[in-house]
């Protein structure tokens, strides 16, 4: 119920950053600003390079967030990767909305905000998707 409220939230914020000329949405400098918008899970974890690198995961830890139009299964697939690492995929039920926003130009990151799981087999991934304003 709260990543649904906070998707809602965030259409308050989606349409002046869509206005902003596009030369001004991809521009980023240390003076910008992250405003949350979708809290989710990471999908998929256990299938990319997630459990080989789990232990150097941490909390608060930057995501970068990649377009892949070409999945066969999910057309609005993004994927979130840690550096050269995929770490798995923002969740299908979520994409629509994140690929919409990238495909318009809006810079999204990610962010680790909680990890749950004792060990490498039943971790997960909590991400907190944010906008660049």
């Amino acid at each position: 119920m709260t990543n649904r409220r906070n998707i809602l939230k965030s259409f308050l914020f989606i349409p002046a950053a869509m206005l902003l000329p596009a030369s001004l949405r991809k521009k980023t400098t240390s003076h910008a600003r992250l405003i949350p918008f979708l809290e989710t899970n990471l999908a998929g974890f256990k299938y990319y390079r997630g459990y080989e690198i789990s232990d150097r995961i941490r909390t608060g830890e930057r995501l970068n967030l990649v377009r892949e139009p070409s999945n066969p299964y999910d057309y609005d697939a993004v994927q979130v990767f840690r550096g050269r690492d995929k770490l798995g995929y923002i969740p299908r039920t979520e994409s629509s909305t994140v690929a919409q926003m990238m495909d318009r130009g809006v810079q999204l990151t990610a962010r680790i905000q909680r990890i749950s799981g004792v060990d490498n087999m039943d971790r997960e991934i909590y991400l907190e998707v944010e906008m660049q304003v």
